[in-house]
């Protein structure tokens, strides 16, 4: 297998970023090797040893692998069965001046697993701003359709009439949760740093002749220069694999968020509600043409359950870590870290693509409303009655005969709802029947979404989209064209 195969995840990243494929390409991972192993010689010589103005020189100019340097590292790789040896090896032929200091007191771990912690905070970064364009777009829709009346359903069965802004508010709350936990985990991922074959930083105390403080000191330079703040205090020869289950917690969390926005879509697509995006030569099924498959929100489902399924994987791998450490840790590792970004970033670039293309049907919603608002009006009714100088009781038998008649039109011969009309034609409601229209106004109904949206979205949202970098990131985004 040659050394860029290694690392190569058998996940498409057609739809990924170009950014996120790009963090977990074979030409990223070996770039930050070499400069991880640049910011050691440079922290090395800062503190006495004798490594050379030129070696720094050359391993500065080399830090990019040309396509023959891939290839004497495969074939090193080959030789040798050492993928971070193969890679010592090229990088001193390019820095000969460097070729024996190169790695100088370092255990291979010392840039793999300080690689993969840049990755990952990097990773998380993409994530971040990703996620903060998904809600702003889901805001703007919940905003647009604040007070548009729609059936509310407990149980998926009609229940009190909410808005479509409303419901929109219950995915961007949970989103934000997501944005507040990406964000937490990102701040808190520190650095490996210098600590040798097992952690006890040996190989650099016997460097520097049995000079602690300057050991202390290697491994806070090194962290400052791979722009860190802090390092772990221990370590085994590997970083806690209990830190990677740390961060893949928030993107199984991010994966259930999606999976619940998506399946809402699906169902309003099946009502004919609400559908995502269709362009007009999109075709839904190769035997029934008529048929407008939510194929993105079924999309974001399956991998969302996969993103959620990693978690489990690094959770598992964190557990049976022997000692100071094992090495089955790293096949897995290598399929897992990145899938589970790759994933994640395929679930907000479609989730996005749905959110700037929602297509609402206020028709359809208002249809479906007039067909199950004259019973939940009843009470209304009956308080109207009553407030007219009518008898509760005398009034709820009455209404209750009518819905049951109208409940057989619909249940039993599958006609539309007539309880109004049954209403009208009643003279036991004369002394209501000029109101009625006002008392079956779904506005009434919504109680005070609206205004839980423009209150949601003042207090919770914008604070929360007012940091800059999140600012940044929708201000410079784009439509996301999937090309589907």
């Amino acid at each position: 297998m040659e050394a860029f195969e290694t690392y190569q995840t058998p996940l498409s990243s057609r739809y990924a970023s170009k950014e996120m494929a790009n963090l977990f390409s074979p030409a990223k991972r070996f770039y930050t090797w070499r400069t991880l192993w640049l910011n050691l010689a440079i922290a090395e010589k800062q503190l006495g040893l004798p490594i050379s103005d030129e070696a720094i020189e050359q391993m500065k100019a080399n830090l990019d692998l040309t396509p023959e340097q891939f290839e004497i590292a495969a074939a090193e790789e080959k030789k040798r069965r050492h993928d971070v040896m193969a890679h010592v090896h090229t990088f001193g032929q390019v820095a000969p001046a460097a070729a024996g200091i190169i790695h100088l007191g370092a255990t291979s771990c010392y840039v793999t697993d300080n690689a993969d912690l840049i990755f990952l905070r990097e990773g998380l970064g993409y994530l971040i701003r990703g996620l903060a364009v998904l809600i702003s777009r889901l805001s703007a829709f919940a905003a647009q359709y604040r007070d548009l009346p729609t059936l509310g359903f407990t149980h998926f069965q009609p229940a009190q009439l909410t808005t479509v802004g409303k419901r929109a508010t219950l995915w961007i709350q949970e989103l934000l949760w997501d944005l507040r936990n990406l964000k937490r985990v990102r701040d808190d991922i520190g650095f490996r740093g210098v600590k040798g074959t097992t952690g006890t930083q040996a190989s650099f105390l016997a460097l520097f002749d049995g000079d602690h403080q300057k050991v202390e000191e290697l491994d806070e330079l090194v962290t400052k220069l791979s722009g860190f703040e802090y390092a772990y205090p221990v370590t085994s020869q590997t970083y806690s694999r209990k830190i990677d289950a740390d961060v893949l917690a928030p993107l199984a969390s991010l994966g259930a968020t999606a999976h619940k926005i998506a399946t809402d879509i699906r169902l309003l697509a099946n009502l004919k509600e609400i559908e995502e995006p269709f362009e007009s030569t999109q075709i839904g099924s190769s035997a029934m043409a008529y048929k407008r498959n939510p194929m993105r929100s079924e999309r974001v489902c399956s991998l969302s359950r996969h993103l959620m399924v990693l978690h489990q994987n690094a959770l598992m791998t964190s557990s049976v870590q022997w000692f100071e450490r094992t090495l089955d840790d790293s096949a897995n590792r290598r399929i897992t870290l990145p899938e589970a970004f790759l994933t994640a970033d395929i679930v907000l670039s479609t989730l996005q693509n749905v959110s700037e293309g929602l297509v609402v049907y206020p028709k359809v919603i208002a249809r479906r409303i007039s067909q199950e608002l004259p019973f939940m009006a009843t009470e209304n009714v009956i308080m109207a009655l009553v407030k007219k100088g009518g008898d509760r009781q005398e009034a709820h038998e009455k209404i209750r005969v009518l819905s049951h008649e109208a409940g057989h039109q619909v249940k039993q011969l599958g006609l539309e709802n007539d309880l109004i009309e049954r209403i009208r034609a009643d003279p036991y409601f004369d002394p209501i029947k000029d109101d009625l229209d006002s008392l079956l106004d779904p506005s009434s109904f919504i109680g005070r979404a609206p205004q839980q949206v423009d209150s949601f979205l003042e207090k919770w949202v914008k604070p929360a989209l007012e940091d800059p970098e999140i600012k940044a990131a929708i201000s410079n985004s784009k439509k996301v064209d999937l090309n589907v």
